[in-house]
């Protein structure tokens, strides 16, 4: 029977390492389990055995949400099974389909077996799992709840995802009608106005100024088509690159606050953020300090990014929560400041987090779901002054025509 070189830990964090003899990893797991302990590494003691550490190529782009979703529930699993922690991550690099995240697993599997903690190894990889997701893991293997931390984080990301989706698809229909508008608005301009320009040219008509704009824009598409098709495809990259700059993610993060319809739907989507992913750390045992920092590097929005950051240094000097956020009114609604005031009173902060994030989700639904409504009047007014724009342009030349022949 094979001998087994293992780390486990006890439901009171207590690491416990040593040999066993065990059939194989499952039923090492078992005879770990019945002692109280949960299995985090095994190695088999054999000569000539071990593996090469897998090197990790520069990672470019993310990987999805959904994928990282998968991959916490599954392992979840997993765990509860008894199953050791290198052999589910050695199984689940076998199912994702990210040849990139494939990578990233079996590479933080070489970690644990050399020795190294869950939550080290994912600290590696800092573009694949956040801060909030190591620190989440290294409570749970401290105090022993590894599986119940992994469950709090699947629920965690399934939310996060399911408000990514609806914020996505509220935007969907406004981005489809105003590139279609776009689109027709060229066409028309490149195969229409030249010709009712020439006409307009053989018969020496005077032209008003919005005529001649028109003319001159239809005439720009023809000519020099691929200096604006350069500029559509350079715009996205040159905005980006401008809004990781301080003054231009300052600028823009404050406009976004100050625009009718999109700022009350922004508002709720980072008061949700903030309470899910609060109550998430609260829940694993993360304390209060640590939780208002990992918050604070996970929000996008620097005026809420500030006022977290600001938030943890007042906390870590005794002040409240609450007394913190109320001067942030104008980002973070009155009842979920009242609400945090009553969590602390009575200390159910996590549970009354966790409701308060469930009817932020709710507001963000209902929100997405009336934004087509309020979005659809919108976009008709714009697309009726676009075409009137046009016509009376190019109407309006005819009519001085035909009154001149009369």
């Amino acid at each position: 029977m094979p001998k087994y070189t293992y780390i486990a830990k006890s439901s009171e964090g207590e690491e416990e390492r040593g040999v066993l003899e065990a059939e194989n990893e499952f039923q090492l797991a078992r005879k770990l389990r019945v002692q109280g302990f949960i299995l985090i590494s095994a190695r088999e003691e054999r000569k000539g055995r071990g593996k090469k550490s897998i090197g990790i190529p520069f990672l470019k782009g993310r990987i999805r949400l959904v994928d990282k979703m998968m991959f916490t529930r599954n392992l979840r699993v997993m765990i509860s099974a008894g199953i050791a922690l290198p052999r589910a991550l050695e199984i689940l690099s076998q199912q994702v389909k990210s040849k990139k995240f494939k990578e990233v697993v079996l590479d933080i599997k070489d970690e644990i077996m050399r020795g190294k903690s869950f939550s080290d190894s994912l600290l590696k990889h800092p573009a694949v799992f956040s801060d909030l997701f190591s620190s989440m893991i290294k409570v749970g293997e401290e105090g022993g709840k590894l599986e119940e931390v992994l469950g709090i984080l699947a629920r965690q990301m399934e939310r996060e995802h399911e408000l990514r989706s609806k914020i996505q698809g509220a935007m969907m229909y406004p981005a489809v009608i105003i590139f279609a508008m776009l689109g027709i608005g060229a066409l028309m301009l490149v195969m229409v106005v030249p010709k009712i320009a020439a006409t307009f040219k053989e018969l020496e008509i005077s032209l008003p100024p919005t005529t001649k704009f028109v003319i001159w824009l239809g005439e720009s598409l023809a000519t020099r088509w691929y200096l604006i098709l350069g500029g559509i495809f350079l715009f996205p990259f040159f905005f980006f690159r401008l809004i990781k700059t301080n003054s231009g993610k300052r600028f823009f993060d404050t406009l976004v606050l100050k625009i009718p319809i999109i700022s009350p739907i922004l508002k709720k989507t980072n008061s949700a953020y903030t309470t899910r992913i609060l109550s998430s750390l609260f829940a694993s045992g993360v304390p209060i300090t640590r939780s208002l920092e990992i918050l604070s590097a996970t929000l996008g929005n620097i005026h809420y990014k500030k006022a977290i950051a600001l938030a943890a240094e007042k906390v870590r000097k005794g002040v409240k929560l609450s007394d913190v956020l109320i001067k942030y009114q104008d980002i973070y609604p009155p009842v979920l400041i009242q609400m945090i005031a009553v969590g602390e009173e009575t200390g159910q902060t996590s549970e009354i987090l966790e409701k308060l994030a469930d009817f932020f989700e709710d507001e963000v639904t209902n929100a997405t779901k009336n934004l087509a409504s309020v979005i659809e009047p919108l976009l008709m007014l714009l697309i009726g002054g676009a075409v009137g724009f046009f016509a009376i342009s190019m109407v309006q030349p005819m009519y001085s025509m035909l009154e001149a022949i009369k």
